[in-house]
């Protein structure tokens, strides 16, 4: 999970996220339902952006695409090897709780949900979007975990060659970030539909926003 950082106006850090190692298994149920299960680990990197160890990634998906409908719960389970580290890197402890050691990392567990629910109308898509994000331990003594929930509406069209679809959410529970976001993006698909392809004609384009 992201923290909210205090930058000044017109102050950035760029640099490379952790690399990450997964596999992933998904299973066909039928009737239009399909689950996965992924494992990784994102490797620790020395980068301003980077987690400050590594950490093991698990995510677990649940979907029904079909009658023109999309709904999906995925969710994102870390957990982190480290946590606290000699680098705050991406996640640094709290200066007021850690006066001695004011640059040391804070790596909390957390856990990741994100919601979908819609339908497609010929080529408009219209969908309810909602996230949840929580720490789940506090890595010092007087630690405040972050959490939040947010929902929102995505609004996609399929084009043919590619589909185009935008949304934008709010918060409307946070606790320890400072204050409630509003987001939004943008995300163009590539369908892949090869004639003869092994695994037959590919899956019609759900809604599905996937891990932030």
């Amino acid at each position: 999970m992201q923290r909210n950082l205090p930058f000044d106006q017109g102050t950035y850090f760029n640099g490379l996220y952790n690399p990450l190692v997964s596999g992933q298994l998904a299973w066909d149920l039928g009737y239009g339902w399909g689950f996965s299960y992924l494992l990784g680990a994102y490797i620790d990197y020395k980068s301003p952006v980077a987690w400050s160890d590594t950490s093991l990634n698990q995510r677990f998906a649940l979907s029904y695409t079909a009658n023109d409908w999309a709904a999906t719960v995925n969710a994102i389970w870390g957990t982190h090897l480290e946590s606290v580290t000699d680098r705050a890197q991406l996640s640094p402890c709290p200066v007021q709780l850690s006066p001695a050691l004011p640059l040391n990392g804070c790596n909390p567990n957390f856990i990741n949900v994100d919601l979908t629910v819609g339908h497609s109308f010929g080529k408009w898509q219209v969908a309810w979007v909602g996230f949840y994000s929580s720490d789940l331990n506090a890595p010092i003594l007087g630690y405040q975990k972050q959490s939040q929930f947010a929902m929102g509406g995505l609004l996609g069209y399929d084009f043919g060659p590619v589909v185009l679809q935008g949304w934008l959410t709010s918060d409307v529970y946070e606790k320890n970030y400072g204050g409630k976001d509003v987001r939004g993006w943008v995300r163009v698909i590539l369908p892949l539909n090869v004639a003869g392809a092994p695994f037959g004609p590919s899956a019609p384009t759900t809604m599905v926003r996937g891990s932030r």
